[in-house]
């Protein structure tokens, strides 16, 4: 006997419809899960263990914070059940109403009040603020409103710089006399640097500077290519080091740029800013502004591209590590090291790439302030 397919299926659907009815489905009541000791357990463990995540994420954002500013001592690591910092002191000069010098071990890593000549000082987030014996701070909006001196002291980021610059000095004062010993033949560590000095030459400096103006400008772009690349490389060690992540150091450089383009430039330059040639009058009325707005505008994007990459590498490889505390399962914690790697391998890339940009855009300001322009072009 055949049957037909529709009736079958009919049947099937209707036995399918009334399970519930029929009684297959399980009461409410027994849906309910029993309280045993376990599930007990697990249910008071549940916030305990939300909350020692919340502490260890507030623990990760401090070393996160601690690590993208500037410090007023070199701690290179900490115990957080102990309390103790591994590093050493550095010099605290400050003007306040006359030099205060001191140690910042007076500090004790800001949980201290220092002393000085009768003043009394304290360190908040790396900042510090002038206050009484009691190291009272008044707050406003969550930010303190106590005086502050002005603070010349040698911090981890000075430090830092001193130290690349000696390195430097160093470095290329044995490539110099290599040069002059064996006729023009490197030796030693400049067999390595000599090929990066004359890519700058040749590929950065004549092309977009010119070979009658370059030479003037090769000892400053060589100096800002390989003190920001050596920068950068501290700042991936385990040092804890962040220079170039710093607003305040990519100011410095850039305004640098600024008065070396602006001082240098010829009247062709400042020609074309304010008046330029084969412009009708009116247009000229409404793009001199424009273009004067130009001229502070370059060097903002030179402090601001190198700080923002640099700063937000800073932040996403300590976030990726950070993450390794927070699973703390094999699967996840080897997720968070591969990417911490992959990323710590892009950083170094980054740390030569923004080094050549700095460079590129500097030549290519200099090379526009120098630029030579015809008559015959400008009509």
């Amino acid at each position: 006997m055949v049957i037909s397919n529709k009736p079958l299926q009919f049947i099937i659907a209707i036995l399918i419809a009334c399970l519930p009815v029929v009684g297959f489905a399980n009461d409410p009541a027994e849906g309910k899960p029993v309280p045993t000791e376990t599930t007990v357990v697990a249910q008071e463990a549940a916030p305990e263990a939300e909350g020692e995540t919340s502490e260890i994420k507030k623990q990760i954002k401090e070393v996160i914070d601690h690590h993208v500013l500037d410090g007023h001592d070199f701690s290179i690591s900490a115990n957080a059940a102990t309390g103790e910092h591994y590093g050493f002191p550095l010099p605290i000069i400050l003007w306040d109403n006359g030099v205060h010098i001191f140690s910042s071990a007076k500090f004790h890593h800001g949980e201290a009040v220092a002393e000085s000549n009768g003043n009394y000082y304290v360190l908040h987030h790396e900042k510090i603020y002038k206050t009484d014996a009691a190291g009272t701070l008044t707050e406003e909006h969550g930010h303190p409103t106590n005086a502050q001196p002005i603070d010349l002291s040698i911090t981890k980021g000075v430090l830092t710089i001193m130290v690349v610059a000696m390195i430097m000095f160093l470095l290329f004062t044995s490539l110099a006399k290599s040069f002059a010993k064996n006729g023009g033949i490197s030796a030693g560590a400049g067999r390595f640097f000599e090929p990066i000095v004359l890519y700058i030459r040749d590929e950065i400096a004549i092309p977009n500077i010119g070979e009658k103006h370059y030479k003037k400008y090769m000892s400053y772009l060589l100096t800002i290519f390989f003190f920001v690349w050596f920068l950068n490389i501290f700042g991936l060690t385990p040092l804890g080091i962040n220079v170039t992540g710093n607003i305040a150091a990519t100011f410095g450089l850039a305004i640098i740029t600024f008065i070396i383009t602006t001082l240098t430039a010829n009247k062709n330059y400042w020609g074309h800013i304010f008046w330029m040639p084969g412009v009708p009058t009116p247009m000229k009325i409404i793009l001199a502004p424009i273009e004067l707005l130009g001229v502070f505008i370059k060097p903002f994007a030179l402090m601001i591209r190198l700080y923002a990459n640099i700063f937000a590498g800073h932040v996403v490889l300590m976030s990726l590590i950070g993450l390794i505390f927070i699973f703390k399962s094999w699967l996840g914690s080897s997720l968070s090291f591969m990417l911490s790697f992959a990323i710590s391998i892009i950083e170094i890339l980054v740390a030569l790439l923004q080094a050549y940009i700095f460079t590129m855009l500097s030549a290519l300001y200099f090379g526009s302030a120098v630029e030579e322009h015809h008559h015959e072009e400008a009509h």
